[in-house]
């Protein structure tokens, strides 16, 4: 009788779904594949890092706040730096109360991060030092988040912007859709400088949805920067650190930087951040005059300082149409001011039908922005349709626009982040120093006029009038163009 040698163990069966992948010489491999399988999607991803920076100058009031929305991201930073500079009130202790390791369940699952407190004391380069201190602390991450210590992002808002910069590798940073936070308001001056703001922080957010979402300011309230693209700026515009000092806007001038280096600059489809605002008219008149005085040092031709103007440049474009409107609407408001006036001095004013299109037009514009914004509330519609609101905090930003001007051929060397600072505690007259100078404008118009022949006064009048009229037309026809432009979806 001879001895048989036993035979291969029969095979396991295998799911359908695997029998194609499974033509394997060792049996035991195609066993074992399912199992690898179930294993190999159980590792979890590598998802990039991202290092979040927040500036902090007397911030004690709103700093927790910051820091609770940034813990409740369903997508958490992985580190979250606070540097604190130049502080006289309790922003320390504050943040301080947050320090240490956090740990939460998200949609995605359990994520960690770890709050560091850094005070840098006395910083000479105040916000701007600030950010390049923390851009040494997260400059080998993926993604550096800046964030300002008054701003609040909805809980989704990081998780939103990582997707979209994750996504392309040409965008080198991308901002957050802003609205001015109108909550715990107090005050009727406060209520309505803030619902100007909005409006014009909306109109503002609108206009660059539609143009392809190109975000000429990456604003430090809550914008993500790829550490690749700052890295690229810093060889190409041979600096050390991203933020410089020398210029009175360093998001814009930065943005300019990240655009020159072959990146996109993008505003974020669907990331929102509220934004503290400002409640006095000397705190708003600060802001915007450095606002838009760093905004013409970029925009002038030739070399003021250490800031090159390139006023070619893409996103600045924007910035051009901005103050070519302001120009056309001081010459709307006040030649319809000194035409008004001088024709009543002669009993020659005569009320013309037509003349309520433009204000209805303006009101139907300010309506348009109104429901735009995603978080519109009463107070936003009643600045929009009662108009008045809307015209005094034009002729406000008329004030900051005359004086930014003012200020840049004057040449003066002004600290301006200073001057912000010190109207924000409020102290300082500047902000009335254009009204009193239309005041002795007119005046001085007045008493020339005066001294006119009869005959002389209509003739200019009778000149006046059709020019404006015209101007009028035309700003009014491009109103028109701008309230029936289609939002594509887009809420601001």
């Amino acid at each position: 009788m001879t001895d048989q040698l036993p035979g291969p163990a029969p095979t396991p069966p295998v799911s359908a779904d695997l029998a194609p992948y499974v033509n394997l010489p060792d049996p035991g491999l195609a066993a074992y594949a399912e199992t690898y399988l179930d294993e190999l999607a159980a590792i979890p991803e590598q998802r990039a890092t991202v290092g979040c920076v927040i500036p902090a100058y007397n911030e004690g009031e709103t700093i927790a706040g910051v820091l609770d929305s940034l813990l409740l991201q369903t997508r958490i930073p992985d580190v979250i730096h606070v540097i604190v500079n130049n502080t006289t009130d309790e922003t320390v202790e504050v943040a301080s109360h947050y320090a240490g390791p956090h740990t939460r369940t998200t949609p995605t699952g359990e994520q960690s991060t770890t709050i560091y407190v850094h005070d840098i004391g006395e910083n000479p380069d105040k916000k701007v030092g600030a950010l390049n201190y923390g851009y040494g602390l997260v400059g080998h991450m993926d993604y550096l988040l800046g964030v300002d210590g008054d701003t609040n992002p909805e809980p989704d808002a990081l998780e939103a912007m990582v997707a979209e910069i994750s996504s392309d590798d040409r965008i080198g940073g991308i901002s957050a859709i802003y609205t001015i936070d109108d909550s715990a308001l107090e005050g009727p001056m406060a209520k309505f400088l803030v619902a100007g703001q909005r409006s014009q922080f909306s109109a503002f957010n609108m206009q660059n949805l539609l143009r392809g979402r190109n975000m000429a300011v990456l604003g430090g309230q809550f914008s993500i920067f790829s550490t690749r693209a700052l890295k690229d700026v810093l060889r190409e515009s041979h600096q050390r650190t991203p933020w410089v000092k020398d210029s009175e806007v360093e998001d814009s001038l930065l943005s300019l930087q990240i655009k020159s280096a072959g990146y996109l600059t993008k505003i974020s489809a669907t990331a929102r951040a509220h934004v503290g605002g400002m409640t006095t008219l000397r705190g708003l008149d600060g802001q915007q005059v450095k606002w838009n005085f760093g905004a013409i040092d970029l925009m002038w031709p030739g070399q003021r300082g250490d800031t090159r103007g390139q006023p070619l440049h893409p996103n600045l474009r924007l910035r051009w149409f901005e103050h070519i409107s302001m120009v056309v609407n001081i010459i709307t408001r006040l030649g319809f001011l000194l035409l008004l006036l001088g024709s009543l001095s002669i009993s020659a004013f005569v009320f013309q039908a037509w003349w309520v299109i433009p204000p209805l037009a303006a009101i139907a514009l300010n309506y348009r922005v109104a429901s735009s914004m995603a978080f519109a509330n009463r107070r936003d519609y009643l600045f929009a349709l009662l108009l008045a609101p809307a015209e005094v905090y034009m002729w406000l930003r008329i004030a900051h626009f005359v004086r930014s001007w003012t200020k840049f051929f004057s040449r003066q060397q002004t600290d301006n982040w200073a001057a912000q600072a010190k109207a924000e505690r409020g102290k300082g007259y500047a902000w009335l120093y254009p009204f009193v100078v239309l005041g002795v404008f007119l005046v001085t118009v007045g008493a020339i006029w005066l001294q006119l022949s009869v005959d002389l006064r209509s003739s200019l009048l009778a000149v006046g009038w059709p020019i404006l009229g015209v101007v009028t037309i035309l700003q009014t026809a491009w109103m028109s163009l701008k309230i029936m432009r289609r939002r594509r979806g887009f809420k601001a």
